[in-house]
C-alpha cells in the first residue's frame, strides 16, 4: 500500500511539473482579433464603440446573463467613460474604460476582477474596404503565469474570438442602418435649392428647416 500511494504522489508529482513546465514554456502576450466589414463608414462606427450606452446595446456578453448589474460613470461617451458590470459566473466582475477615441480607432481598457484578475487592450481599428469599412476587433494583454496555466486548458482564441465574431454580428446591421439614415439626410441637404444671401427675406415665410446634419 505505501508503495502504491508512493508511485501515486510520484506521479502527480510528476503531472503538476509537467504542467508547469508547459505554462512557463507559452508565449508571455495573448493577441485576439476578429474582423467584418460593413457597408457604413467610420463616422458610422466609431460612435458605437466610443459610446458606453451604444456599446452596451451589442454587446455579446449581455446575452450569457440577462440580469448583469451595470453602473456608468456620468459622462458616458468619449475619452475616460467608463462603465463597470456584475454578473454571474459566465461574465464575472469587470470594468470597460475608453482611452482614446480617432477618426478611425477606438482603444479601451478592460479589467477584469473576478472570476480572475486581468487586464488588457481593446482596440477597434476601422479600415476602407471597397466601397465599405473594415472592422477589426483586437484584444492584446500581458499573460501572468496563472494566465498560460489556463490557456493549457482552454483555448482562448477559440473562446473569446466566437464572442467577438457574435458581437460583429450584432453590430453590423446597427452601424449600417446608421449609415443609411446619414446618407439619406447628406442626399436630402445636396438637392435642397441653394440660398440667394442677397434675396429679400419675406416676413410672412415660414422659416426654413434645418438641414440635416452627418
Amino acid at each position: 500500500m505505501q508503495k502504491l500511494l508512493l508511485g501515486a504522489l510520484g506521479a502527480i508529482v510528476v503531472l503538476v511539473l509537467a504542467v508547469l513546465g508547459a505554462a512557463a514554456s507559452r508565449p508571455d502576450h495573448l493577441h485576439i482579433e476578429r474582423s467584418a466589414t460593413f457597408a457604413a463608414a467610420p463616422q458610422d462606427l466609431v460612435p458605437q464603440v466610443s459610446d458606453l450606452e451604444q456599446w452596451s446595446v451589442w454587446n455579446p456578453w449581455k446575452d450569457y446573463d440577462p440580469a448583469m448589474k451595470t453602473t456608468y460613470s456620468d459622462t458616458k461617451a468619449g475619452v475616460g467613460a467608463w462603465y463597470e458590470w456584475w454578473g454571474n459566473d459566465d461574465v464575472g466582475h469587470g470594468k470597460l474604460t475608453v482611452l482614446t477615441v480617432e477618426d478611425t480607432k477606438v482603444t479601451q481598457d478592460l479589467e477584469f476582477f473576478e472570476p480572475w484578475q486581468s487586464k488588457a487592450l481593446i482596440t477597434f481599428a476601422f479600415t476602407p474596404d471597397g466601397e465599405g469599412t473594415k472592422v477589426t476587433w483586437s484584444m492584446d494583454e500581458d499573460q501572468q503565469f496563472m494566465g498560460k496555466v489556463m490557456g493549457l486548458f482552454m483555448d482562448m482564441d477559440a473562446m473569446l474570438g466566437a464572442d467577438f465574431e457574435k458581437g460583429l454580428a450584432k453590430l453590423q446591421p446597427i452601424a449600417e442602418k446608421s449609415a443609411a439614415t446619414r446618407r439619406e439626410a447628406d442626399a436630402a441637404a445636396a438637392a435642397a435649392p441653394p440660398v440667394d444671401p442677397e434675396a429679400p427675406v419675406d416676413p410672412n415665410a415660414a422659416p426654413a428647416p434645418e438641414a440635416a446634419h452627418p
